[in-house]
């Protein structure tokens, strides 16, 4: 027997302009305003600038201001640094670039909620029908599912970050929900056609980052097959079509960079070196990091989803259950396999785990629902009162040990009252206590209102971070300070400058303070700008073959909010 009673009244469905709007003020905030960050956001943003101001060559040799980066893929690039061509005369090349990240985390969002709909108006989902009628038609089970999952996948913690760096791990979250959408479309209606369709989105996480991810997961698809008994020759051959797809669209870079050797340079040896590098064994480590992380990351995803699998364990082969399952199964592993656990291993979990969570919200009892709402209200409406509390100190001064803990962080840094970022925060606060209100006083029958107030809570949350402690973010973590300082040392003529410093480093230098760095082939320079860490020793430090008389310091210095992280420019005599 289902485990599902549900009334029709549980099934209304979001507005879809309210669902719309709950995406933008999820995404934009964090983007608008933001300068690349360090590390990987800002090395990012530095391949699709140079790729949007280079030739033709840095389209097919990622590379930032002449730093060689081709491992991953360039699909998530080609896009931001499309975004930059069409509209960075207009907002400026940082937004330009965030245009794209925008569009693919729309594609995400829209993969999720068709992929929850279409399995939720399936019949071995529908709820029991119940003595005297009033169960919810198909089409409307279907898309309170779709909303769900929806508010879950936003809600979840592990993604919030993510989803707002210009990086190819934001598409490849994406991508990995095309993915599970078309599997579902092709498990439900097995064809050439939808084998191809799901090449094409295999295809498309290879160009992103690699093709570890995308063989994990067509292996996914093909457990799927094989577990729902499709007949095996058939499946073996759409999955030979869904090969056929991916490669040839790898192949619209591959093939013509091969050929045309962009600076004399061919990607595939470092392409496919990049992939094997993803592999090894299982170790304990990676065990750890993956429950260890894994327990906040996939918030509050995973208990819905275990939920889900224990409440629907008695129905056999039904596909709500069975394709997210595989998707996570094999993502798991994926992530144990990997030599050095990080975050971003993990995002490929994230849009299955939601599919499954809503699934599991069915047979929640109003008890865990009621619980998981006061958690909601009580934990969210504190932190964003210990926000508020720590903006107000840091303008005033009081509490003085507030203001003091706010400041640590950013010496040096003057707060100043921006008046569009205050109301913003203020309206998204009045926002959250229409929200709570409106959850207390109605008590809403639908089912998605066990996540609502979590999802609200948390880009709540996000809101205030990215416009009351923006300028402090932007700050702490970027390099554009000391690019101008180091602009501002740079001789006349200064021809092409050596230096040993970082992805994120580069690109941002070499964005802010235009640094003529030497290109992918190199060059004899007269400047060399060093980065090394002033304590211990760092291995970065000079060169045998950049030391001596010959050079002279022109300039030392370093953000201020990092004690240790040094720069150091010289010239070379003439």
């Amino acid at each position: 027997m289902k485990p599902v009673r549900l009334p029709a009244a549980a099934t209304l469905a979001l507005p879809r302009w309210a669902l719309f709007a709950l995406g933008m003020l999820y995404i934009l905030p964090g983007l608008i305003g933001r300068e690349p960050w360090k590390n990987d956001d800002a090395a990012s943003f530095g391949i699709m600038w140079t790729m949007a101001h280079g030739s033709w060559q840095d389209w097919l040799w990622p590379n930032i201001a002449g730093l060689s980066l081709p491992d991953e893929g360039p699909l998530a690039f080609w896009l931001g640094a499309l975004g930059i061509k069409l509209t960075g005369w207009l907002w400026g090349d940082v937004m330009g670039a965030h245009i794209g990240t925008i569009a693919v985390f729309l594609l995400g969002v829209l993969s999720l909620w068709y992929a929850t709909f279409h399995l939720g108006r399936r019949q071995d989902a529908q709820p029991l029908r119940l003595a005297f009628g009033g169960q919810p038609e198909p089409d409307d089970f279907g898309r309170t599912l779709a909303d769900a999952a929806v508010l879950i996948y936003l809600g979840c913690l592990g993604l919030l970050l993510h989803s707002h760096e210009t990086t190819s791990e934001a598409m490849q979250v994406s991508l990995t929900a095309l993915l599970l959408y078309r599997t579902v479309r092709y498990v439900e209606t097995p064809s050439l056609r939808n084998a191809a369709l799901s090449g094409l989105a295999v295809g498309l996480l290879a160009l992103t980052r690699g093709w570890v991810t995308p063989v994990f997961l067509m292996l996914a698809l093909f457990a799927c097959t094989r577990f729902l008994a499709q007949p095996a020759i058939r499946a073996a051959r759409d999955l030979g079509a869904t090969i056929v797809v991916g490669a040839a669209v790898i192949a619209l870079w591959l093939l013509p960079a091969q050929w045309l050797e962009p600076y004399h340079q061919q990607p595939l040896n470092a392409w496919l070196g990049w992939n094997w590098l993803q592999l090894s064994l299982p170790s304990w480590f990676s065990l750890k990091f993956f429950f260890r992380v894994g327990v906040w990351f996939f918030w509050p995803a995973w208990p819905f989803a275990g939920w889900a699998v224990w409440a629907w364990r008695r129905q056999r082969g039904v596909l709500h259950i069975v394709v997210p399952l595989a998707f996570v199964g094999m993502g798991s592993l994926l992530a144990l396999f990997h030599p050095a656990p990080e975050q971003g291993q993990l995002l490929p979990l994230l849009p299955p785990l939601a599919v499954m969570a809503a699934f599991g919200l069915l047979t929640m009892k109003r008890g865990a629902i009621n619980a998981i709402d006061w958690f909601s209200v009580m934990a969210l409406t504190l932190c964003a009162a210990v926000i508020w509390i720590f903006w107000i100190a840091k303008l005033t001064g009081t509490p003085a040990r507030a203001a003091k803990n706010a400041l640590k962080l950013v010496p040096g840094f003057t707060p100043e009252l921006g008046w569009i970022a205050f109301l913003v925060a203020l309206a998204a606060t009045a926002g959250w206590f229409v929200l709570v209100y409106w959850r207390i006083s109605r008590q809403p029958s639908v089912l998605w209102r066990a996540v609502v107030l979590s999802s609200g809570g948390l880009i709540l949350i996000w809101i205030l971070l990215m416009t009351l402690f923006l300028p402090d973010v932007n700050y702490s973590k970027s390099y554009a300070g000391v690019a101008r300082q180091i602009a501002d040392q740079l001789p006349a003529n200064p021809g092409c400058i050596e230096s040993n410093v970082g992805p994120a480093q580069r690109a941002s230098f070499a964005y802010y303070a235009q640094l003529p760095f030497a290109g992918v082939e190199g060059g004899e320079c007269k400047l060399l700008l060093l980065q090394d860490n002033v304590k211990p020793r760092d291995s970065r430090d000079r060169d045998p073959q950049h030391d001596g008389k010959q050079w002279t310091l022109l300039w030392e210095g370093r953000r201020p909010s990092d004690r240790q992280e040094r720069f150091r420019l010289y010239r070379r005599a003439d």
